[in-house]
């Protein structure tokens, strides 16, 4: 007599064989830690400043081909240079508490995988760029990756305590790059919004370097809190938000009416950058008069600052 060949089944409410329910978490287990390694909280910051560029350099929306090119090509980069970044720092990451986290700390993923990975990504980003966008947006993307992971990360970071300036020339290139897709060039608008970008990194960046001071003491990185005075960190704080707010204000009005960049824009810079001008003000009073620091406030108001502003920037271009 010829019988079925049994099959494995299972009544519902019934567990998986160990084995295969273990497979399974470890993949993705694995799947977690290469998307760990693109850092998406920043691709995701990255991309909120470059679509709304995108969007007024257009005056309204891109053609889509144009419009996915720069997301997806402008994500992986960013996470092709996150992984690199993840590759080069493996050796400071495992000495901080906030990074010794990561898959290369943990062994979650050798580094020869890594960088494996990170390449492939930045050539990824690089091909699809120049296929379906044009040369100079190519070329800020690639020198981005470079930028990023071989200025900033191998030589900067570890030698001068102007690191987070400098470094901010890679973080701001997103808006260029983004203007650059649409137009084939960088008018003056394009470069008030990289100034606004670049600016705002160091009041963010000074924020979580404070918080996180002996970590980066303990790992020999020079960040400004951690080798200059609290007046010094209060002063730049204060400049470089000062510097980010009156950015606005050039994109919004000398700029701003002949790219149709409107009243919401204008009034949405206004009040966000009093906002954050106020919350720069109340970290470096705090620090002045001994009180409990709160840096992570002004650290996490950044991210919203920026977020409304470019949002109030799609809104505009799109009226």
């Amino acid at each position: 007599m010829i019988t079925e060949r049994s099959v494995q089944r299972r009544s519902p409410g019934v567990a998986e064989p160990a084995p295969r329910a273990e497979a399974r978490r470890d993949r993705m287990a694995m799947v977690r830690a290469y998307v760990a390694l693109t850092k998406p909280a920043i691709v995701e910051l990255l991309l909120v400043t470059t679509v709304p560029t995108m969007m007024l350099a257009a005056g309204g929306w891109p053609d889509l081909v144009t419009f996915f090119a720069v997301l997806i090509g402008g994500a992986l980069a960013g996470g092709a240079a996150s992984a690199l970044n993840c590759y080069i720092d493996r050796d400071i990451d495992v000495l901080m508490k906030r990074t010794k986290r990561r898959p290369l700390p943990t062994h979650q993923i050798s580094p020869r995988a890594v960088l494996i990975f990170g390449l492939t990504l930045a050539v990824v980003s690089v091909v699809l760029m120049a296929v379906l966008t044009n040369w100079l947006a190519t070329a800020l993307t690639a020198f981005s990756i470079f930028y990023y992971d071989v200025i900033y990360t191998l030589w900067l970071k570890r030698r001068t305590p102007a690191n987070t300036f400098w470094g901010g020339v890679c973080g701001a290139a997103p808006v260029v790059i983004g203007w650059a897709a649409v137009t084939g060039s960088i008018a003056p608008m394009g470069w008030a919004l990289f100034a606004v970008v670049f600016f705002w990194q160091m009041p963010h960046f000074y924020a979580l370097a404070i918080k996180y001071k002996d970590d980066y003491a303990r790992a020999g990185i020079p960040m400004l809190p951690v080798v200059r005075s609290v007046a010094r960190v209060n002063f730049e704080i204060l400049l470089y938000t000062a510097l980010t707010v009156v950015s606005s204000f050039v994109a919004a009005w000398p700029l701003g009416p002949a790219l149709d960049l409107g009243w919401i824009y204008g009034i949405t810079a206004l009040l966000s950058g009093g906002v954050f001008m106020g919350e720069a003000i109340r970290l470096v009073l705090q620090t002045r008069n001994g009180g409990m620091l709160k840096p992570m406030r002004l650290f996490q108001l950044s991210i919203t600052y920026l977020t409304v502003l470019f949002m109030a920037i799609a809104v505009d271009a799109l009226l």
